[in-house]
């Protein structure tokens, strides 16, 4: 997949991926928190309760998070979007478990839940904007 542009929008329980081409259709691929044995598998939503432990919050998944990393590949740039704070708890499992891809995340910004069709072309106007204003490196 060795596309230079990627993009993942995520929540707690479902994250899609799709590598952006200019001339291709972006496919998405779905990564699945349940599929990884995380504790929400039933939820729909994740809310806040007072007095709870850990405030109600769902809880950090590793695997899940090392399953999305995976689905980006060896793409060069990375957009990554999503509601609440899942995109938050990826970024700082990468800060955490893989600096190294940090360098890779070019942008993070809410989005509710878009269709994948919208999610593509959100990145490609992204990146349209985002690769002009810095200097491309040779794949």
């Amino acid at each position: 997949m060795g596309h230079y542009h990627a993009v993942v929008w995520l929540d707690h329980r479902e994250a899609r991926v799709m590598h952006i081409a200019r001339d291709k259709a972006a496919e998405a691929l779905h990564v699945h928190a349940t599929g990884s044995g995380h504790l929400l598998e039933h939820a729909k939503h994740i809310h806040h309760r007072a007095g709870a432990r850990g405030g109600g919050h769902a809880p950090e998944n590793p695997i899940y998070f090392d399953d999305v990393i995976a689905a980006l590949g060896d793409a060069h740039d990375w957009l990554v979007i999503g509601p609440g704070m899942a995109k938050q708890e990826f970024m700082r499992h990468l800060k955490t478990r893989h600096p190294k891809l940090l360098e890779r995340v070019v942008g993070v910004e809410s989005a509710d839940h878009p269709t994948d069709k919208q999610i593509a072309a959100h990145a490609r106007a992204y990146f349209l904007r985002s690769d002009r204003m810095r200097p491309q490196l040779e794949t």
